[in-house]
């Protein structure tokens, strides 16, 4: 079954799962802070799993966008999206983490947790601060 066909199945299926966490990182390429909030659907289907594939596939068919001959994934490496073997339940802390990993530039959580600054952080929704000037937000530590 495609992916596309197996997270519509599970919206049917599951309840959303609305976390009281937020990821929020330092984008460099947009000189400000980012925050995202992790979809419930997807949290949902990571917790019931059986749905997203391993999270190396995100970053295999990433690499093949990035060549310059790329013209679409159903033509060189999309299979990997649909067979490969899809990633069992996890926890509510692992499906934040899993989706940091699919969605979250590597560079920005790669080495965060042994980084000299900080890069990014998972906090409750509640200590987010409003969104005035959150493009001169930095992250302190």
């Amino acid at each position: 079954m495609r992916l596309i066909d197996r997270l519509a199945e599970a919206k049917q299926r599951l309840k959303p799962h609305h976390t009281e966490y937020v990821v929020v990182y330092e984008d460099v390429d947009m000189d400000c802070c980012t925050v995202m909030h992790p979809d419930p659907n997807a949290m949902a289907a990571l917790m019931d799993g059986g749905v997203f594939p391993p999270v190396w596939v995100y970053w295999e068919l990433a690499k093949d966008e990035a060549q310059p001959t790329f013209t679409r994934h159903s033509e060189g490496r999309g299979y990997l999206m649909h067979d490969t073997p899809r990633e069992g339940p996890k926890t509510e802390e692992q499906a934040i983490h899993y989706l940091i990993m699919k969605d979250v530039p590597q560079h920005i959580w790669r080495n965060h947790e042994t980084s000299n600054s900080v890069k990014m952080k998972i906090i409750r929704r509640e200590k987010l601060p409003n969104n005035a000037m959150s493009n001169a937000w930095r992250i302190a530590a």
